[in-house]
């Protein structure tokens, strides 16, 4: 039985999390696995609503707050993914943020010269080339993958460096550190009914705008957050955001993703039943490197006109730390970007708002000492009294964060989701381990 045969697909063993049993219904752990998870988002609206209301900072939910943290949110999603695609196939790309770096240039020069659309492919195709040559590293030459994703990352950045002095330098607004303008960008738009965005020239309802402006416990967060989320927005980003059920679907809805799965869990066993690793982790690879290629184009085609150097800020490093957080799973990852984005977006619309996020976390550690105490368990309890009674005296005694604090607010929380991780993280368990055809079997 080969993998990928009907057989396999379908047996119970293998099928993946979330996908129905014959009858057409989720097994009954994970619907009470979902209404918890629905339970607990509820929860922690209700706690921010509690916040908002309490230190009277409108921008922590704000139309403008959830707006930016979109944008931001986008370019650190397609990087997680990204990652994601390479350790599936048992390989590390560290290299995500030089390979993102070439997506903004490929993007910004395509932009200049041709438009926004072709600007997008190329970033693309920039951010597959860095992934083909990660790929010949690492699967051909076994080069080690840390190395070769740190040196991609030198050669992201000197690279367009050179790139830029070579192209845009004499052109007017371009030069060695930025690219002229677009030619032309991204189309927006309001979601009818929703943002009341137009409908064949009706200027339709704004129900979550309404929403917001009565500033009503919850509803007015659910207000400024659906309005944030579906006002002004970019067909790029709707087509970014579509890559999470994308995902999902090629990785644990078809044949190549169940076979690239298997050479990330057990390359010598995949191949005993024929197949193909390398071939495979060359694809992985080149889809990794093409999605984040994707992530840098978005920072030059939607949050700016222009490519930029420095544009990334990390982002591909922080894109990796939400695929821990999300467990390797592209629903998960999504979470652990937004998480990412808010903080980044709440930095720069409501910098002022911060000193209420400490309320913020202080109500959330004590909803885990309730939930420790219910459950016995003494260490997550002292943890979360702990960390609840400092951030309590921050904010009793912080009336403005200091605007260089600021700055690190979204590398903080990167490092406090790292820490505070579950223990059942399971990623891929050959990613990063270098493999040969023929060894193990």
């Amino acid at each position: 039985m080969s993998i990928g045969s009907d057989t396999t697909m379908t047996s119970p063993s293998m099928r993946p999390l979330g996908e129905t049993n014959s009858f057409g219904r989720l097994p009954a752990f994970l619907t009470v696995r979902r209404n918890m998870l629905l339970l607990a988002g509820t929860t922690l609206l209700a706690l921010m609503s509690f916040t908002r209301i309490w230190t009277d900072e409108e921008p922590l939910t704000s139309s403008a707050t959830m707006g930016t943290a979109l944008r931001l949110t986008v370019p650190i999603l397609l990087a997680g993914l990204a990652a994601l695609f390479a350790e599936r196939c048992g390989v590390l790309n560290i290299g995500i943020e030089g390979m993102m770096i070439l997506g903004t240039w490929g993007a910004g020069w395509g932009a200049w010269r041709w438009g926004a659309w072709v600007g997008l492919l190329v970033g693309i195709a920039f951010g597959m080339l860095g992934g083909l040559i990660h790929a010949i590293a690492t699967v051909r030459f076994n080069v080690d993958q840390v190395i070769s994703g740190v040196v991609m990352n030198i050669f992201g950045f000197f690279g367009t460096r050179y790139l830029s002095d070579l192209v845009f330098t004499g052109h007017q607004g371009g030069g060695v550190t930025q690219s002229p303008l677009q030619k032309s960008g991204i189309p927006k738009f309001d979601t009818p009914f929703l943002a009341g965005g137009d409908l064949f020239g009706w200027k339709t309802p704004d129900f979550f705008g309404w929403l917001e402006k009565h500033h009503w416990f919850l509803l007015g967060d659910i207000g400024g957050i659906g309005k944030g989320l579906t006002v002004n927005l970019s067909e790029l980003t709707v087509l970014a955001v579509a890559m999470v059920p994308l995902s999902f679907w090629v990785l644990w809805r078809t044949r190549f993703g169940l076979r690239l799965r298997s050479s990330g869990e057990a390359p010598s066993a995949a191949e005993s039943l024929g197949v193909k690793v390398n071939r495979l982790r060359y694809a992985g690879l080149l889809i990794s490197g093409g999605l984040a290629g994707f992530g840098g184009a978005t920072l030059s085609l939607v949050a700016s006109s222009y490519y930029r150097q420095g544009q990334t800020e990390g982002r591909g490093f922080i894109g990796m730390a939400s695929v821990i957080f999300g467990n390797w799973r592209p629903l998960g990852i999504a979470g652990g970007a937004a998480v990412f984005g808010y903080s980044d977006g709440v930095k720069l619309v409501a910098g002022k708002s911060l000193p209420a996020l400490f309320l913020f976390v202080t109500l959330v550690a004590g909803l885990m000492i309730i939930i420790g105490l219910l459950r016995k368990k003494m260490i997550s309890v002292i943890a979360a009294a702990v960390t609840g009674g400092l951030f309590f005296i921050a904010y009793l005694e912080v009336d403005e964060v200091p605007e260089s604090l600021t700055h690190a607010v979204p590398y903080v929380a990167t490092l406090v989701v790292l820490a505070t991780a579950t223990k059942r993280l399971r990623p891929p368990a050959q990613a990063g381990i270098k493999y040969r055809p023929g060894e193990g079997h």
